[in-house]
């Protein structure tokens, strides 16, 4: 089999819905959501509004914002959803790295479900956040 201009072998179909692809190729866990992904505008196609039946060729750069924004070249055409390591064969990820996280748990971080914290934990959250707040006037040692 010939590359196309694009240099990449197409084994598949010649093109397939975008839709069906970013479902195919695990954008997007259900077809349902990659369609109101595609009508909310979400989806760019080689830099234009994509719709949900729009088709998509090999060398096709697909612009997604999901949790954040993605650009990715279809190498190979999917109809199916795939496994991982072969939905990750079916396109090249040109996006940027994801932004370093700025918030980190801080200490005495509570786990979900431990209740109210008590006056004293309450105090220690808001120091650590920050928010120094007067002492009582029976707090101090005078």
């Amino acid at each position: 089999m010939d590359p196309d201009e694009h240099g990449y072998h197409q084994p598949g179909p010649a093109s397939v819905r975008v839709d069906v692809w970013l479902w195919a190729v695990r954008i997007y866990k259900t077809r349902s959501a990659a369609t109101a992904a595609c009508k909310a505008g979400h989806v760019k196609i080689d830099g234009d509004r994509a719709k949900p039946a729009q088709r998509i060729h090999v060398g096709d750069e697909v612009r997604v914002r999901t949790d954040r924004d993605r650009i990715l070249v279809a190498r190979e055409l999917l109809k199916k959803r795939v496994g991982a390591p072969v939905a990750a064969k079916a396109l090249i990820d040109n996006s940027p790295p994801p932004p370093p996280r700025e918030f980190t748990a801080p200490i005495g971080f509570r786990d979900r479900g431990a209740g109210r914290p008590t006056k004293r934990e309450r105090r220690e959250i808001d120091r650590i956040r920050g928010r120094e707040i007067d002492p009582e006037p029976w707090d101090t040692d005078e």
